[in-house]
């Protein structure tokens, strides 16, 4: 039987630090599900066995799989075929030959329960697909109540106002919408290799995913991609589970956006709303997230230039063609082929196109705007509101500018249409116009400027000559996202109707030189920045991401959706009871250098003076002879002499060590650095420029620094403005014997050489020239960047000498990446701690015997007091 101390300790192990052990875990029972081997406990699949191989795998997961299913009416049996057309089965043409791909998601099919366990069989087989089958009341609030009509609208900028203008808040969707994401997570670890898998994710329907795989595989290597535009912090924070989404992205390794604009709002949105800040790193933009770099991705999804190539070869689509250049009979055609919602702005384009004809009289009857529309993705009075007012504007239209012969300005076609027949219109069409008010991507523009190159089919049907240039002009929204890589579009401003028959016009008469000049530019960028582009950069840049994933020890914290893992180094660990108190107790010379704000002081307090409490237990820390106790800070010495003015015996660093003064009776001591201050007057007009322009920021002015403080600022704006500041500073300083550094929520200048890592190594020099030897303990706890210094200090007297000191603990406050060996969880957590060093010191004075420890529930404890 295992002591319980091992089974505490276990306890915070994961499964992935289990694996890594090399420990066999003995599942409760194992059972076969459509083939698969799975565990009925809360393991993992034999990463070295089962039905899967020892390849990585790619798991694309999507809310629908890539196939189409239909029920053959002779025999009453389910049929099944790839969609040639969904995005999800395009993107494997960018993994490694012979890479397997299993997709996992919803099956667009109501089959019913008994069958469903024979279909997973036979697409799992077939097809390398894992359906989620979903009850239809269950599919309804999470698919239609929450993502498309709650979700849906406010990530492309429209809030509910009012429950006529769109869904409110509902929290039975909410949970049908976290019910669905746990059981895609369960159908993921049916076919999972935690150590060998890539899992990408797709878009807005399963963003809290993330959270449940991470929170069973601590390692598993995870990325999702957001096909819909992600809005701006105004729109997102009225979100009432808005941290519960953030928090799913941040369980991913990469985060996908097809624009700048998209990641930009996202990282706006973490840094309001969690307080994360983010930097780029040789390209990439990178968020710091519990010891964790979660990398963004920003490249624009391609289309599959081999689908294209291929129709436009076919001698169906070129009879086609051929149909269409009968009908229209020598009209100039415009194209428009959009799904039916409200956001694809067809209204506003039919308005445009009915000025265009009331403007240019010249036009009637020489130019016809078709126009597509896909089939509605969901079902409600907004779809029909929309369809209704499209038809009415075609009507007018259509009545007022229409002509004997059956010229109508605006063909409405109301899918479904096939690919072949867009194919068809794309290239008889002189102009595309997609004037969305707000898109994700939108792949018309890419499929439309390829068709326009041509092909020996299509030139015949076309009647092209080898002369002929190529040619094609796009109309484009500045509110998708495929109008920042179309740098030969007419951008537009769907909103301003003027704006869209002005591009119109100009579609119309601009000369075929330029109409080539503009295709050829688009053809070079949309044929080398395919789907398998896409696909291939995406993938290379998860394995970036993870490739240091079994290099950190992973701990889960946190409940529900808000779980995380933090990373730690292997080396690590909380500072325990039963670790340090031996080695105190052992050692006759200690030195404690102790931070104030962040360590001894909890950050959120707004009096900062030491409690009776604090300096009752100072004082009992410097009456053992054997200590030297140093509180080592940033702030001034005249607030430390105030406040620690009843520890006679307590040593004081102020301003980073340019101030020392060993107990209440010496005088302070200035830094042997000379005190040239006369870098103030250029340093202070300019931070109080940038007090003036920021809104909550003020200045400290200390004796030998002067900090700029935006803590009390908008957080974005305060940012900001540091990073000008501290740029504008080192440049006027640039000859001045300071330093300008940033850190957290400030901007600070001092003098060069003035660091806490300077108050170690002189506070360890003049220990052993008075005693001749050095202290033979060390302990040092902090918690910013300051106090890195002090830790990187005492790592380098470490390196030079091993022997140096018998027992050192460098601390830092907090679970995160650290020069420090140790963590303590929180400024309570610092204070027990120095509770247990001082009792020891009590009972060495009164001969007390050693107290008992235990060690309980994965942290050091004794029978009074709880770390």
């Amino acid at each position: 039987m295992l002591p319980e101390s091992w089974k505490d300790q276990l306890s915070l192990v994961s499964a992935d630090d289990y694996r890594i052990m090399g420990r066999n875990r003995i599942p409760n029972a194992v059972t076969k599900l459509s083939g698969l081997e799975t565990d009925d406990g809360d393991g993992e699949n034999d990463p070295n066995g089962g039905a899967w191989g020892t390849k990585p795998k790619r798991i694309v997961v999507s809310n629908q799989l890539p196939l189409r299913a239909h029920r053959d009416i002779s025999s009453n049996k389910w049929c099944f075929e790839f969609d040639n057309d969904s995005l999800y089965l395009q993107l494997k043409d960018g993994f490694p030959p012979e890479t397997e791909v299993v997709y996992v998601g919803s099956l667009n099919a109501d089959v019913l329960p008994s069958e469903q366990e024979d279909v997973s069989q036979f697409l799992l087989d077939k097809f390398s697909c894992v359906p989620t089958f979903l009850p239809s009341d269950l599919l309804n609030k999470y698919y239609h109540g929450f993502c498309k009509h709650y979700l849906w609208p406010i990530f492309h900028y429209l809030l509910p106002m009012t429950q006529a203008q769109g869904s409110l808040f509902d929290q039975s969707n909410w949970k049908a919408y976290t019910k669905v994401n746990k059981i895609f997570a369960d159908k993921i670890f049916e076919v999972l290799n935690p150590d060998e898998d890539y899992v990408w994710i797709h878009d807005y329907h399963l963003m809290i995913l993330p959270t449940f795989l991470r929170n069973r595989f601590h390692r598993i290597k995870l990325g999702i991609f957001l096909h819909s535009p992600f809005p701006s912090s105004e729109i997102y924070r009225t979100l009432p589970v808005r941290d519960e989404i953030l928090k799913g992205f941040l369980n991913c390794d990469l985060i996908g956006f097809h624009t700048f604009d998209y990641a930009r709002h996202f990282l706006s949105c973490c840094s309001r709303m969690l307080g994360l800040d983010y930097e780029s790193k040789r390209g990439y933009i990178g968020l710091e997230y519990f010891g964790r770099t979660v990398s963004i991705k920003i490249l624009p999804v391609g289309i599959h230039m081999g689908q294209i190539e291929s129709i436009k070869a076919s001698e169906e689509t070129a009879e086609k063609v051929k149909g269409l250049r009968e009908r229209f009979n020598g009209n100039i055609v415009m194209l428009g082929v959009d799904d039916l919602d409200m956001f694809k702005g067809i209204s506003l384009k039919f308005w445009a196109m009915g000025q265009l004809l009331e403007q240019n009289e010249g036009l009637r009857g020489k130019v016809v705007l078709v126009q597509i529309t896909n089939p509605a993705r969901s079902s409600g009075k907004d779809v029909q509101d929309v369809e209704n007012q499209i038809n009415k504007i075609a009507d007018e239209i259509n009545d007022k500018f229409g002509m004997p012969g059956g010229y109508k300005p605006i063909v409405f076609m109301n899918g479904p249409v096939s690919t072949l027949d867009k194919v068809a219109y794309y290239a008889v069409s002189e102009c595309v116009v997609v004037n969305a008010v707000r898109d994700g991507m939108n792949l018309v523009p890419y499929k439309y400027t390829v068709t326009r190159q041509g092909s020996p089919a299509l030139d015949a049907a076309l009647g092209f000559g080898p002369d002929d240039v190529r040619k094609s002009v796009i109309i484009v929204s500045e509110f998708i996202g495929c109008s920042p890589s179309l740098s030969g579009a007419i951008r537009v401003n769907p909103w301003n109707i003027d704006a869209v028959t002005d591009a119109m016009s100009s579609a119309i008469t601009m000369s075929n030189k330029e109409k080539n000049l503009r295709h050829q530019k688009h053809h070079k960028y949309i044929s080398s920045h395919d789907v398998a582009y896409w696909s291939r950069s995406y993938d290379q840049d998860l394995q970036r991401a993870c490739k240091d994933h079994y290099n950190k020890r992973f701990w889960g914290v946190g409940f529900g959706l808000g779980f995380r893992v933090v990373a730690l180094d292997p080396n690590f660990r909380k500072l325990c009871v039963e670790t340090i108190v031996p080695a105190y107790k052992k050692t006759s010379s200690r030195l404690i250098l102790l931070d104030y704000d962040g360590t001894m002081m909890d950050q959120d307090t707004l009096d900062k003076r030491p409690s009776d409490d604090l300096i009752s237990l100072l004082n009992r820390l410097c009456d053992d002879p054997n200590n030297l106790v140093f509180i080592v800070s940033g702030r001034g010495k005249d607030p430390l002499s105030k406040w620690f003015g009843s520890c006679a015996k307590l040593g004081l660093s102020a301003e980073h060590g340019y101030f020392t003064r060993w107990n209440s009776n010496s005088p302070w001591e200035t830094s042997e650095i000379p005190a040239d201050l006369s870098w103030k007057k250029i340093a202070k007009p300019v931070m109080n420029h940038y007090m003036e322009a920021t809104d909550g920021a003020f200045i400290e002015e200390k004796e030998s620094a002067m900090v700029w403080h935006h803590q009390e600022a908008d957080p974005s704006f305060g940012s900001w403005q540091a990073k000008e500041l501290l740029d504008h500073l080192e440049s006027v300083l640039t000859n001045e014997p300071v330093v300008v550094k940033r850190g957290q929520h400030i901007v600070e200048v001092k003098p060069q050489g003035v660091s806490k890592g300077k108050v170690v190594e002189h506070l360890i020099a003049t220990i052993r020239n008075s005693k001749g030897k050095r202290p033979d303990f060390l302990l040092c706890i902090g918690d910013d960047r300051s106090d890195e210094d002090m830790f990187d200090s005492i790592v380098k007297h470490q390196n030079v000498s091993p022997i140096a000191f018998a027992e050192v603990f460098a601390c830092t406050v907090g679970q995160k990446p650290s020069k420090a060996k140790y963590y303590l969880d929180d400024t309570p957590n610092v204070i027990k701690m120095l509770e247990w060093l001082a009792s020891a010191s009590d009972r060495s004075k009164d001969g007390e015997q050693q107290s008992k420890f235990t060690f309980q529930q994965g942290q050091c404890r004794n029978e009074s007091i709880d770390l």
